[in-house]
């Protein structure tokens, strides 16, 4: 009997590493490929960069990993499709007043994507990644679920996943603790100053988004004003580009008290300025819907939700209208939501589905913009 195929996408990383031994200990025919998505990396770059100058793929240490457990590997050049469908949606997010999450785009776009379509092409079994979550079965087949390790599960990133996709998804590291995972990688000789895992967006290699529109899209620099809650201005900002709901700092304004951004305008070209308490919502809307259950089930009256990656998951009821868009309530109000982030249901562990934030009904954008005696 031939053994099952899995195509591995091979970051480099210790999680795709290890993803890799687990599969040819559990008898997986494996090829691993490593999606080249930002700069050129060769062996001159991999000798000269560090990792945290680099982008996320360390080809070198993927093919050490492939070489060392015996499995073909290659590189496939991806990044004309990172580029349009991963950096530019970010650029355009956020020159459009939204804030955008390019980790849930590039899942979906292109490290998915692309590696399914591979699979397809090549008539493989399955695709694998080193993601912390585990497909697990249900009633009618198979869902997403949450990883098993808490503080590292990563199912938040990967809700648009076609739901057809999932019977031919695995992750290999999804039941696993992380220190289980570091452990087992001890075994691949894995140089552990390249090990360090990056929390950072793996194109912004400049340490701040803000720098990296700066270059990328000059026409970010689009001077307009502060306003308060009322609309009246209080101060200039450099771009709306430059903003996102809930920032205090780097604001350069002082009116004797702490200020948020509470909502970004596009339509007036306008940053909205507010207290902790005026940045409070109970409900919001969410667009472009994905599924993987195939719609709202009718029995889910109350989910849990994450809009926000780093938070935990919060309770509220949700309702789907004709449109095609989801009506979400909290049930307690929350802080500084944000336009463009994804927002995912879940009912226990398992992944329900998610969209992205709509922008806000803004008052301002009727009204004329007052004029603050202070600031004149």
């Amino acid at each position: 009997m031939s053994k099952p195929t899995a195509l591995l996408g091979m970051s480099g990383g210790v999680d795709s590493s290890v993803a890799a031994l687990l599969l040819t200990e559990q008898g997986y025919d494996v090829q691993g490929v490593t999606l080249q998505v930002w700069e050129p990396e060769d062996e001159n770059t991999a000798v000269t960069k560090k990792w945290e100058e680099r982008g996320c793929c360390k080809v070198g240490l993927a093919r050490h990993v492939a070489q060392r457990l015996g499995i073909p590997h290659e590189v496939v050049d991806t990044r004309e499709v990172f580029r349009t469908n991963v950096m530019d949606d970010f650029i355009a997010g956020y020159l459009s007043g939204t804030t955008p999450n390019p980790c849930v785009r590039c899942n979906e776009r292109v490290k998915f994507g692309q590696l399914y379509q591979l699979a397809q092409d090549r008539g493989i079994d399955f695709v694998a990644t080193g993601h912390y979550a585990r497909v697990l079965p249900v009633d009618n087949g198979v869902g997403l679920f949450r990883g098993a390790d808490a503080k590292k599960e990563q199912s938040y990133f990967l809700y648009r996943l076609p739901a057809a996709w999932l019977p031919h998804i695995l992750f290999p590291v999804g039941h696993l603790q992380k220190p289980e995972v570091w452990k087992r990688a001890e075994e691949l000789d894995l140089p552990a100053d390249e090990m360090k895992e990056s929390q950072e967006i793996c194109f912004v290699t400049q340490g701040d988004y803000r720098t990296f529109l700066m270059e990328e899209a000059p026409q970010a620099l689009r001077p307009g004003p502060f306003l308060d809650p009322e609309g009246r201005k209080i101060g200039e900002h450099r771009g709306i580009a430059f903003y996102t709901p809930g920032q205090r700092k780097g604001l350069g304004i002082a009116l004797g008290e702490r200020l948020y951004v509470k909502e970004v305008n596009p339509e007036i070209n306008a940053v909205v300025l507010g207290r902790a308490e005026d940045l409070s919502r109970q409900t919001c809307t969410v667009h472009d819907l994905n599924w993987l259950t195939g719609t709202l089930p009718e029995t889910v009256k109350r989910v849990d939700i994450k809009y926000r990656y780093a938070s935990p998951a919060v309770s509220g009821r949700v309702r789907e209208d004709a449109a095609g868009s989801l009506a979400v309530e909290f049930q307690e109000p929350q802080q500084a939501l944000s336009p463009g982030q994804s927002l995912v249901l879940y009912q226990g562990d398992r992944v329900l589905g998610g969209g992205i934030i709509q922008p806000f009904e803004r008052q301002q954008s009727s009204m004329a913009i007052r004029e603050n005696p202070a600031c004149a």
